[in-house]
C-alpha cells in the first residue's frame, strides 16, 4: 500500500516534470480539482502578484511555453504532511525570445518555494513565491 506522502510527492514530481516537458493543457489539468486555485506572490515578473483559476491557470502555463525554448524544476527539499507538501525547488529555464535585458536564448533562474493542498489525489491549491536571480 502507498502512503499518501509519498502518492502527494510523486504527484507534485509528476505535476513539474509534465509542466517542464511543454504538455498540452488536457494532460495538465489531470493534475488539478476542477476548482483548483494557485496564487503567486509578488515578484519580479509578476509584480502584483495574482491569482487564477484552473482555466487561467493552464492558459498561463500554455502562453510560458511560448517565452521558452525550454524549463526544468529540481526539487532541493520537500516536506509532506497529510494533504499539504511543501516544495523548494530550482527552475531553470531557457528564452525562446528576449526578456527585459535578456537575449534570446539566456538562461533565467529562480528559487521556488510552492506550496500545494491535496484534495482526493489532486491539487487544490498552489501558492508559489518565486525569487528570480538577477537578470
Amino acid at each position: 500500500m502507498t502512503s499518501p506522502d509519498v502518492t502527494h510527492l510523486t504527484v507534485i514530481r509528476d505535476y513539474l516534470h509534465t509542466l517542464a516537458s511543454g504538455t498540452d493543457a488536457d494532460t495538465l489539468a489531470r493534475f488539478f480539482t476542477a476548482d483548483a486555485q494557485q496564487i503567486e506572490l509578488p515578484n519580479r515578473l509578476n509584480p502584483n502578484g495574482g491569482r487564477s483559476d484552473l482555466p487561467t491557470l493552464l492558459s498561463r502555463a500554455k502562453s510560458g511555453q511560448a517565452l521558452l525554448r525550454s524549463q526544468t524544476y529540481d526539487i532541493v527539499s520537500s516536506v509532506v504532511e497529510g494533504d499539504w507538501v511543501a516544495v523548494e525547488a530550482l527552475w531553470t529555464a531557457v528564452l525562446a525570445v528576449p526578456l527585459g535585458t535578456l537575449a534570446a536564448g539566456s538562461t533565467m533562474k529562480a528559487h521556488f518555494a510552492m506550496f500545494f493542498e491535496f484534495r482526493d489525489g489532486r491539487i487544490a491549491l498552489q501558492r508559489n513565491y518565486d525569487c528570480f536571480e538577477p537578470w
